[in-house]
């Protein structure tokens, strides 16, 4: 496996995790941002620009509106402090999950190996029953419209809920009652 790609997991990681143990809010969505950037270089570097742009864009709408709800939570609020049980096991919980992530990953075929028939099959007849020249449109546009579809349906109720949160209040005009 790339070293780069393996860099930049191992930063998510432990970005995620100081994420966790930050004791203040806008750090902890700062930190997250960090590893949602992270994310989408890893997504760019494994090949796959049209997911590193749509994570890009989620994380910009989400930490903004994140940024913008920890600004309007107070400074001193109680925070919960687990037991050191409840600390070790969820370490223990979490080693089990990485150690069965990595014998998952251990069984997946070699990066970059050819590994899916359908894939083939698309490249040799997207053209002729699509019409289309490029087979990447033809995939998108006939065979997976309706996931197309919703993909953009998603992002665009992201923006459309960035915009609900971020909308400046209306103030009441001066002699008027409200």
């Amino acid at each position: 496996m790339d070293p780069v790609l393996i860099g930049l997991t191992v930063f998510v990681i432990l970005g995620s995790l100081a994420a966790l143990e930050m004791k203040s809010l806008l750090s902890a969505v700062i930190a997250i941002g960090v590893v949602g950037l992270g994310l989408s270089i890893v997504f760019l570097l494994l090949g796959a620009p049209d997911i590193a742009i749509t994570q890009v864009v989620v994380e910009v709408i989400v930490v903004t509106v994140l940024i913008r709800a920890a600004a309007r939570v107070p400074e001193e609020t109680p925070t919960l402090r687990a037991s050191r049980a409840r600390t070790f096991a969820g370490a223990g919980v979490a080693l089990i999950a990485v150690g069965l992530l990595a014998a998952a990953f251990q069984t997946l075929p070699a990066f970059g190996s050819q590994r899916f028939a359908p894939a083939l099959w698309y490249l040799e007849n997207a053209p002729d029953l699509t019409g289309a020249t490029n087979v990447v449109t033809a995939i998108l546009l006939d065979f997976r419209a309706y996931d197309t579809l919703g993909e953009a349906t998603v992002i665009l109720t992201a923006v459309v809920g960035a915009l609900a949160v971020l909308r400046r209040p209306e103030r009441p005009k001066e002699g008027s009652h409200v």
